[in-house]
């Protein structure tokens, strides 16, 4: 059974999540391209997985077979990524790249 979310439960997850993005002095912003799905956090990382999918590293720095993650940094962080398969661009402030299931674009906002 397929359930269909409605416009409400739409609104209230943007209101959250602005929410969110107000209780943070800064932060990240990812939003995916395909849909304008949007997640902040205070924090990101990328992770790097062996062979077998379990943990290998964290890194400071995106590249090709990392995973983004935005934080909490534990069991109910906040996103994550498949691994990047391009990375478009990637300065302090933005970062754009595909996975192999989207397209996404990572930007860092200070609050006023």
């Amino acid at each position: 059974m397929k359930i269909k979310r409605d416009t409400f439960n739409v609104d209230i997850i943007a209101e959250v999540e602005k929410q969110l993005e107000l209780d943070f002095a800064s932060g990240w912003k990812l939003v995916r391209q395909a849909d304008n799905l949007t997640r902040i956090s205070e924090h990101v990382m990328w992770i790097e997985f062996n062979e077998d999918g379990t943990f290998k590293a964290k890194h400071a720095e995106p590249a090709v077979g990392r995973s983004l993650i935005m934080s909490p940094f534990n069991q109910f962080f906040t996103w994550r990524t498949t691994l990047i398969t391009v990375l478009h661009e990637a300065t302090e402030d933005r970062i754009k790249f595909d996975t192999g299931n989207s397209e996404y674009e990572l930007t860092k906002y200070e609050r006023p």
